[in-house]
């Protein structure tokens, strides 16, 4: 018997399929037609072929811009995931308390992100700043707006903060999906704890940390409210990740030929580290 197919379902995507060309497909054209011409004013263009993107790619200022994502990226990861295990291990697995815990750890997630950056830019402040006024009678130095060291701490401590909470769930939620019989058994051998965590626990999780890394990576190397609404990209250019950069050019110095070219090489680094984050937990996730 020959099997019929019913398109009709298709009438049921369409809607989500012209809102994502819209809102999508629409705006990324305008985009990669922006980065191939160049303007005088008065809507008239002319075609300037690759240029803006040899520009992009042979300025020195992109590429410190990237140095500084990327060293931010790697610096959140090997801090949120570790401490991310780490509390999830913690947490309890039955009673009041898991609720409690929960809604705690879910607290941080629900601040939009400039309202979180507002928050530590007030709360470093020296004047009248919890944390920046106590470390200033402890005598230490700390001025985040003067200090390019001070800055990426706050920067740093800030987005710790803010969303190893998403690392925490995504693990516990791993770590209550594994059968009591697993450490029933272990407890029967003798296990030590460590070997709990080796054996058990982390291969349960691997699925959900492979979500984690990807998740925190694109949002730690996309990252922009944040730190603008706190450092601005300052003090001088210490904070100033692609993102930031990219705004002040298309918006503060309105270069639309050169953003729009910058725009289209961040969102292709970004796509490809994606990838490459995917392929290689993925392939190791099959071997194991």
């Amino acid at each position: 018997m020959q099997k019929t197919w019913n398109n009709k379902a298709w009438f049921l995507v369409l809607p989500v399929l012209l809102l994502v060309a819209f809102s999508a497909v629409i705006p990324l054209m305008t985009v990669v037609n922006y980065s191939v011409q160049d303007t005088f004013g008065n809507n008239e263009f002319f075609w300037n072929g690759t240029d803006w993107f040899t520009e992009i790619l042979h300025s020195d200022r992109f590429w410190d811009a990237l140095v500084r994502n990327l060293s931010f990226s790697v610096i959140i990861l090997a801090i949120e995931i570790p401490l991310g295990i780490v509390i999830a291990l913690n947490m309890p697995k039955k009673g009041v308390g898991v609720s409690v815990c929960l809604v705690l750890m879910a607290l941080p997630l629900l601040i939009p992100w400039n309202v979180v950056g507002t928050i530590w830019q007030v709360f470093g402040r020296v004047d009248i700043g919890l944390l920046g006024h106590t470390l200033e009678a402890l005598g230490i130095n700390y001025n985040y707006t003067q200090d390019p060291f001070a800055a990426w701490i706050t920067v740093i401590v800030m987005d710790v903060w803010h969303w190893t909470s998403l690392v925490v769930l995504l693990c516990y939620a791993g770590l209550v999906s594994i059968p009591d019989a697993y450490y029933q058994a272990a407890k029967i051998d003798g296990a030590s704890r460590w070997s709990v965590f080796r054996y058990i626990q982390l291969p349960k999780m691997k699925r959900v940390l492979l979500i984690a890394v990807l998740l925190r990576f694109m949002d730690s190397f996309m990252i922009y409210t944040e730190p603008f609404v706190v450092t601005g990209g300052g003090p001088g250019n210490s904070t100033t990740f692609l993102s930031i950069d990219l705004v002040k050019m298309a918006v503060g110095q309105f270069d639309l030929g050169p953003a729009a070219a910058m725009s289209i090489i961040y969102f292709l680094i970004i796509l490809l580290l994606s990838w490459v984050f995917y392929t290689v937990m993925t392939q190791s996730d099959a071997e194991a």
